[in-house]
């Protein structure tokens, strides 16, 4: 495997070539050809294609959205303030995706 020197991602074997999707090629020798080549094909029928949905993984609880009145929001913790004083809870509504913080 073969990283790009110009932007780091995989370089991939393409007709006796090393290719980086920023451009940049590198000419393999004849001997090294095999070594660099995909043994594996997949058809786009395995592909796999997220549609709809937004995926997240924060924790959900019951809070009422003060915009839209939707009953479930996600939440996570944040320290805003100097490290002494707790973490302040922010939550964003499921359906409208709105964000406030929740008051002590």
């Amino acid at each position: 495997m073969k990283f790009c020197p110009k932007c780091g991602a995989m370089m991939l074997p393409n007709n006796n070539k090393l290719k980086c999707k920023c451009g940049f090629e590198k000419d393999l020798s004849n001997e090294k050809v095999n070594e660099y080549s995909i043994s594996e094909k997949i058809s786009s029928s395995n592909n796999v294609v997220m549609q709809g949905e937004e995926i997240t993984t924060l924790p959900t609880t019951s809070e009422i959205c003060p915009k839209c009145g939707n009953k479930k929001a996600i939440w996570w913790l944040k320290q805003i303030r100097s490290a002494d004083e707790a973490e302040t809870r922010f939550l964003r509504c499921t359906k409208c995706k709105h964000t406030w913080r929740e008051h002590d």
